[in-house]
C-alpha cells in the first residue's frame, strides 16, 4: 500500500525568484535531513517520488503550491508538518500536510484550472477599464505569441477559449486583473499570454518587471479541492 501525501505551502518574497528545479532540489534535501523515508523509482537511476502539481513560473508568488510525495513507511501528517516546517527559508511557508488517496495517479495529471491575480501599475478610470475589458473579451479571437515546445519558434495562437473568466478592476496600485485560466496537461494558458495580449489591446506600456503575479488557487478535475 502506497503512503501518498500532499504538502501545501506559500511562496513569496525572494523565494519567488527560486526556479522550479532549484526548489525541487531544496525539498529533496529537506526530506533527507528530516529523516522522512521517501519512496524511490525503480531502474538504473532511481529518483525520489515527489513533484509539484503544476510548476510555478519564475517571479510569480503563490498562495497554493502543492508538493505530492510517497514514502516507504506511513507517517502521521502532523509529524511530517512538524519535521519540515522549521527547515523552510524566508518566503516559503508550509500550511499543512494531508494524505492523498492512492487512487489518484498524480495531481499534475488532473490539474484543471488556476486563478491568478495580476497587478499592473497603470492609472485608468473605472469606466475606461470597463470599456477596455468589454472590448478585449468581445474580440472573435484573442491572439498571443506563444513559444512552441519542440522548435522554440514563436507562433500566434488563439487563447480566448482558455480564458474562463477575466475581471479587471481599479486598485490602489493601478489595475488588478483576476484571471481564471485553463491549467493542466490537456489545456494550459499562461498568464503571460493574457497579460501581453491585454496590454497590447489596451495600449498599456508598462515594463513587465513592474507587474506582480500571484497564483491564488489551483483547481482539479473530479471536484478535488485543496
Amino acid at each position: 500500500m502506497a503512503n501518498k501525501y500532499v504538502l501545501k505551502f506559500t511562496k513569496d518574497g525572494y523565494a519567488k525568484y527560486t526556479s522550479h528545479l532549484d526548489l525541487l532540489r531544496f525539498f529533496k534535501r529537506a526530506f533527507r535531513k528530516s529523516g522522512i523515508a521517501l519512496s524511490y523509482s525503480q531502474g538504473f537511476n532511481p529518483h525520489p517520488k515527489l513533484g509539484f502539481a503544476q510548476p510555478l513560473s519564475l517571479g510569480y508568488s503563490s498562495a497554493c503550491e502543492l508538493l505530492e510525495f510517497t514514502t516507504d513507511v506511513p507517517y502521521k501528517t502532523e509529524d511530517i508538518y512538524e519535521m519540515l516546517k522549521d527547515m523552510m527559508p524566508e518566503g516559503l511557508n508550509i500550511l499543512w500536510c494531508r494524505e492523498l488517496d492512492e487512487s489518484i495517479k498524480s495531481l499534475a495529471a488532473i490539474a484543471d484550472y488556476a486563478v491568478y491575480e495580476v497587478v499592473i501599475p497603470y492609472e485608468a478610470s473605472a469606466d475606461k477599464l470597463a470599456e477596455l475589458k468589454a472590448g478585449y473579451l468581445a474580440q472573435e479571437e484573442i491572439l498571443a505569441m506563444k513559444k512552441q515546445k519542440k522548435d522554440k519558434k514563436l507562433v500566434s495562437v488563439n487563447i480566448k477559449h482558455m480564458i474562463r473568466n477575466f475581471e479587471a478592476n481599479v486598485c490602489d496600485e493601478g489595475i488588478k486583473l483576476d484571471l481564471l485560466l485553463d491549467c493542466g496537461s490537456i489545456s494550459n494558458c499562461s498568464p503571460e499570454l493574457v497579460i501581453a495580449s491585454f496590454c497590447e489591446f489596451a495600449k498599456i506600456e508598462v515594463p513587465r518587471y513592474a507587474m506582480e503575479v500571484e497564483r491564488k488557487v489551483l483547481g482539479f478535475s473530479n471536484n478535488l479541492q485543496f
